[in-house]
């Protein structure tokens, strides 16, 4: 028997279209996990980012922030976000998501998502490491178990390999999905996009592989 096709989904969990998303990324998984393998990559925003963040980097964000909200009815709060000397790097959020996949893999996206709603609703720090295991306390993760994990050069080496594979796909902008069945890849959906684009889309797609 064949395995089924896999859905991969490129996401950050610091992309605030990403979160804006969220909604549309659960209906799917909720309506087609059993004809699809869905599975998630971290496709690195901003990873390495060193420099604190500038007034006119912080208006952009938010002014994307406002886009999404509008757009979505995903909620945000925008006062006080991203203060003073914060550095947007995206890649410690992105290593707690593989550093969780390890430890429990069928928590992955709803870790995902509390890393979403801690940074863009409860406005926490999700670059520190200490947030992000507190977090991970929530799916029974012990916090010393997390960080000795999230620490470790495993964890960095295959957040990087998320990153790679992102670029050699192809993926430009987040969030995006793509399906794979065996050595084929075909673009499902890029930006984010209503509920119904995207269920026409992969029900097209299954719609031509089942014909």
């Amino acid at each position: 028997m064949s395995s089924p096709p896999i859905l991969w989904y490129f996401a950050d969990p610091m992309c605030s279209w990403c979160w804006g998303f969220s909604p549309v990324i659960e209906a799917v998984r909720a309506g087609y996990g059993e004809r699809l393998s869905i599975a998630l990559i971290l496709g690195g925003l901003r990873p390495g980012t060193t420099a604190p963040m500038t007034a006119s980097l912080r208006d952009e964000i938010l002014h994307h922030w406002h886009e999404v909200h509008k757009m979505t009815g995903q909620s945000f709060s925008f006062d006080g976000a991203m203060p003073d000397g914060f550095i947007y790097d995206t890649e410690p959020a992105s290593r707690a998501v593989v550093t969780v996949a390890e430890l429990s893999p069928e928590s992955i996206f709803s870790y995902f998502k509390s890393i979403q709603s801690a940074f863009y609703v409860g406005q926490q720090d999700v670059t520190r490491a200490e947030t992000l295991a507190e977090l991970a306390t929530q799916y029974d993760i012990a916090a010393e178990t997390f960080l000795a994990h999230f620490h470790a050069d495993t964890a960095k080496q295959k957040t990087v390999q998320h990153f790679q594979t992102t670029q050699q796909a192809g993926v430009r902008g987040f969030p995006s999905l793509v399906i794979q069945q065996g050595d084929k890849f075909e673009f499902i959906a890029s930006g984010c996009l209503p509920l119904e684009s995207v269920t026409s889309q992969i029900d097209a797609w299954l719609q031509n592989k089942d014909g």
